[in-house]
């Protein structure tokens, strides 16, 4: 990728931004962190322990336990699968969780994942 190439440009300002909200929110055994990740097709959420670094549990509009409508609008995937996996947090026993916007900017796909997770019970 080109150093002066626009999409350098925002990869680099997405990191930066990546590193700031990282110094800050931190995922423990009691309150897991929710990591949010978006590609231009997609949307996939992880809950994670830092202080061990383990993947407690993820979903995704590409894993068969989510059961999207891909007819759907990206944006009503996306809270489809924020909703899914609160179902799936409450139901392992985590009620508070630490939201990590990985870089992106909170509107559009990665506000309806965190409203779809609010919607079913998640507190942030």
């Amino acid at each position: 990728m080109k150093k002066n190439c626009i999409t350098y440009k925002k990869y680099m300002a997405r990191q930066r931004r990546k590193k700031s909200i990282r110094k800050k929110v931190f995922g423990t055994e009691e309150r897991p962190r929710l990591v949010v990740y978006r590609s231009n097709k997609n949307i996939s959420g992880q809950l994670v322990n830092d202080e061990t670094g383990h993947i407690l549990m993820s979903t995704s509009t590409l894993s068969k336990v989510a059961e999207i409508d891909r007819a759907k609008k990206k944006a009503d995937q996306s809270f489809d699968v924020g909703f899914q996996m609160g179902k799936l947090a409450l139901e392992k026993g985590f009620t508070h969780v630490c939201f990590d916007r990985n870089g992106f900017l909170y509107h559009g796909r990665v506000r309806a994942f965190a409203e779809g997770a609010r919607k079913a019970g998640l507190k942030f």
